[in-house]
């Protein structure tokens, strides 16, 4: 059994709307680093304590949590206090991308490309916001993810519907225009200048609706890895991921998701610092397309395990 590793925890389940699809992104990780000769365990965070967490004795641990309590930046806090190394992004990075209002800001401060947006509070008239974004529009919640509470809006009165379905996940709503295009993902493994995003894959939804459904529980949609890009306009797919990721401050895995305009532009949509893992899931497609396994990309990403935060020494 390999043991350069140590003990190391699985961190899965959790208690966001994303729960059940960490479930099975947990499970398919620890299998994978079991099968690899890793002393692997399972640790669901939704129904144990950080006491709990904390009597394991995991020398480092995976997350496979997705959503709120597990990739927003509190579980990776809560690891820098138990000073136990953990996969991914750090609290602050997570936090941002957790967050699409303030990953949009932030990229725009950088220039990088994002759709136009406005924010609407719940209790907010939605009259208007077409005419500032345009139809059809997107109107989603900006702290969760897998497509939950998101709606295509292609008429104004459709609004105060999509805004209430949004505010059922969320304090407030993002409003975002919509781009007509083709849907792009890429995954990126690294950090700082070593980040480096692995091939772009397309998603090809029915009717183009890629929603939690054809997300992760039919087969229905198709996913093209590599994309059938030009390659130099993959490669700027790829770069502009990296710019994303980089500016964001993130670490050791994530994913960006874009859409590529009728002109070939990309806009980045988002940030996903624990994608997910299971079986419909786009990294696993990605490092398969670059000749890596599953198991092999799980090591990876363990292998770079560690306690982000660095504060000065105490007297």
């Amino acid at each position: 059994m390999t043991t350069s590793f140590g003990r190391v925890g699985v961190l899965y389940g959790g208690r966001s709307a994303e729960r059940e699809v960490s479930l099975m992104s947990g499970t398919g990780v620890c299998k994978a680093l079991r099968d690899e000769g890793v002393d692997a365990h399972l640790f669901d965070t939704g129904l144990h304590s950080l006491a709990e967490l904390a009597d394991q004795g995991f020398e480092r641990v995976f997350i496979a949590l997705h959503g709120r309590y597990g990739e927003d930046g509190t579980i990776q806090g809560a690891l820098e206090l138990l000073n136990v190394p953990y996969t991914g992004s750090g609290p602050l990075a997570s936090s941002l991308a957790m967050d699409k209002i303030a990953t949009k800001r932030l990229w725009l401060q950088h220039g990088l490309p994002t759709p136009g947006f406005t924010t609407l509070a719940c209790d907010a008239d939605s009259k208007g916001v077409e005419a500032e974004l345009g139809l059809p529009l997107i109107i989603k919640p900006p702290h969760e993810g897998s497509t939950l509470g998101v709606t295509r809006v292609d008429h104004a009165e459709q609004l105060p519907e999509a805004l209430a379905l949004a505010c059922r996940f969320d304090e407030q709503a993002l409003a975002e225009q919509f781009i007509q295009g083709r849907e792009l993902t890429v995954a990126i493994l690294g950090a700082g200048a070593q980040a480096h995003a692995l091939p772009v894959i397309e998603i090809v939804a029915p009717q183009g609706n890629y929603d939690y459904e054809h997300k992760y529980v039919s087969n229905d949609t198709q996913y093209l890895c590599p994309a059938p890009l030009e390659p130099g306009l993959a490669q700027r797919v790829q770069s502009l991921s990296e710019q994303a990721y980089r500016a964001l401050g993130c670490e050791g895995w994530g994913r960006a998701d874009l859409m590529l305009d009728g002109e070939d532009r990309p806009w980045l949509l988002e940030m996903n610092t624990s994608p997910g893992m299971t079986g419909h899931s786009l990294v696993p497609m990605g490092a398969k397309a670059a000749g890596m396994s599953y198991g092999r990309l799980c090591i990876e990403i363990l292998a770079t395990a560690r306690c982000k935060v660095r504060l000065s020494a105490v007297a």
